[in-house]
């Protein structure tokens, strides 16, 4: 935030706390006007301006004031004026917020949509609390406790806060099934869900694994190492590794990972900063997949530890990245916790590549323009055109191979590919936006769940749709929405919007195992890695 900026949002504040501070005064100045005298008065020993403050409303202010939700307003107005990263989480969030860290959570362990005002159950979780309980697939959840949630409108994030708690409790579902005339009471005793970071690893074809890593959380490692073990079982000789839309999480995590690729006494990173001494970060020789050719995929998303991966890979020489040009976030947090139990995450060094490379983009015009240059990234037209980003010659950098890359903000792939728009039209736009795309999906699912109940995996599941025009049935769904035809749209778009559906329908089955191997027959950035 700039200093104009800064000025005119702490105007108000400056201002209130004058005229609190001249009543103040005013109350308590010594006839003849001895300010000196006030002045004595009212300075503490000991203790910082902002602790003054404080004490002054909280002991003296006319009226009675909440001093804590005055320090909760504070606090993020404060570290506004610094990076973009550092941020203060109130104890309220701190569960939520190191959910993906940790990698679990108390809750009864569905996936959940509002469909059509109800709570649908999209996926039950295998092994979960509401198995255990007699909760399926497609079931309506219709109360929470003595809460009604279905015809009402409530945000799905209070839902899911009325579903989660301590593991060891119990929360009473009111359900309604399909096919069934009365409703069901369900006790469902809470447990802890994993937060899954792979999201999925299957076979391309028969020597190309594939890995998607969706965050880098305390499981990571472990995940992604059964992964790579049952993917060898199958036979993999070769991995693309995909971070696109993965915004990083633990940097040890990802170190360990990184290290299972590299020979020893390879620099993996080093951090850096004003009070944080240089600490190098270094292969020790001893992973599992040196002799697996690598490639992995980044995007406009990848960001933090994505970027330290992707540049360890690159400047080492180790395998290609592929796609587009990742965010741009270098900055080392310290989650450091106060006394409330709430916390800040506190910006304390830089990252570097082993090449020397900040990942870091700049940040010094505020966050507004930090976080909207990835829009002007777009408009500029480097989602399209390699040849429309522009290089500092002054931030050129060597690979250990010899090859040149660039610093100046995030990691620029070996081969770059276009975000695809063919097939694009208005129309796919709208049913999108209006989701009764995604919403036709559960409407097949009803109609279709127990013919389904026995396919196992993506490839049966596409086999078995074969005999529906989806798209058809959706444009005519939509249609009884209120979104009218639009031919030249459903032509046009007609294999984006199958592929989609299909891949929505195998979401709703079979998980994410279903979802991305059909997503991916239309990913043009995964097909490009494939062709290498």
């Amino acid at each position: 935030m700039d200093k104009k900026n800064l000025r005119i949002l702490l105007t108000p504040i400056v201002l209130a706390l004058a005229i609190v501070a001249g009543m103040l005064i005013g109350r308590v100045l010594p006839r003849g006007g001895d300010v000196a005298a006030a002045s004595r008065m009212y300075m503490p020993v000991s203790g910082s301006k902002m602790d003054v403050i404080l004490n002054m409303i909280q002991n003296s202010y006319v009226d009675t004031v909440d001093v804590y939700e005055l320090q909760e307003t504070a606090i993020p107005l404060l570290l506004q004026t610094l990076d973009p990263h550092t941020v203060y989480i109130p104890a309220k969030d701190m569960q939520r917020a190191n959910e993906g860290i940790i990698g679990n959570f108390g809750g009864v362990g569905v996936q959940f949509y509002k469909y059509l005002d109800t709570v649908t159950v999209v996926k039950v979780v295998p092994g979960g609390p509401s198995e255990k309980a007699g909760i399926k697939d497609g079931d309506r959840i219709l109360r929470v406790n003595d809460s009604l949630i279905a015809g009402v409108n409530m945000d799905l994030d209070k839902i899911m806060g009325m579903m989660r708690g301590e593991i060891g409790t119990e929360v009473e579902l009111t359900v309604k099934r399909m096919g069934m005339p009365d409703l069901m009471k369900i006790t469902v005793e809470r447990g802890s869900i994993p937060v899954k970071s792979v999201d999925v690893a299957y076979m391309l074809n028969d020597t190309t694994g594939y890995v998607k890593v969706g965050t880098f959380g305390m499981q990571t490692y472990m995940e992604f190492m059964q992964a790579m073990a049952k993917l060898q079982r199958d036979g993999m000789k070769k991995l693309i590794l995909d971070l696109r839309d993965n915004e990083g999480g633990v940097l040890p995590v990802a170190t360990q990972m990184i290290n299972e690729f590299l020979p020893a006494d390879r620099m993996i990173l080093y951090t850096e900063g004003q009070a944080s001494p240089r600490k190098d970060f270094m292969s020790n020789g001893k992973g599992n997949f040196q002799n697996i050719p690598i490639d992995v995929l980044i995007n406009e998303f990848s960001a933090s530890a994505s970027e330290i991966f992707a540049g360890a890979i690159q400047d080492n020489d180790r395998g290609k990245i592929i796609g587009r040009r990742s965010f741009g976030k270098g900055l080392v947090q310290e989650q450091r916790m106060l006394s409330d139990g709430s916390a800040i995450r506190l910006t304390v060094a830089r990252y570097y590549t082993p090449s020397g490379r900040s990942i870091q983009k700049p940040y010094d015009h505020g966050n507004e323009d930090y976080y909207s240059d990835i829009y002007n990234r777009l408009l500029h037209g480097e989602f399209s055109e390699k040849d429309s980003i522009s290089f500092d010659e002054n931030l050129k950098y060597t690979t250990i191979g010899g090859r040149t890359v660039y610093g100046g903000g995030g990691i620029m792939p070996d081969i770059f590919v276009p975000a695809d728009t063919t097939g694009n039209s208005r129309y796919l736009g709208e049913v999108s936006r209006t989701a009764y795309l995604y919403d036709y999906t559960f409407d097949f699912m009803d109609r279709h769940r127990q013919e389904m109940q026995d396919i196992k995996d993506y490839k049966e599941l596409q086999a078995y749709l074969k005999q529906f025009d989806l798209v058809d049935e959706m444009a005519d769904y939509a249609a009884r929405r209120g979104l009218k035809r639009n031919e030249w749209g459903i032509r046009e778009s007609g294999a984006i919007m199958r592929n989609r559906i299909e891949a929505y329908i195998a979401r709703h089955l079979l998980d994410d195992d279903g979802f991305y191997p059909i997503l991916g027959q239309m990913d043009t950035t995964l097909q490009k890695a494939v062709e290498q």
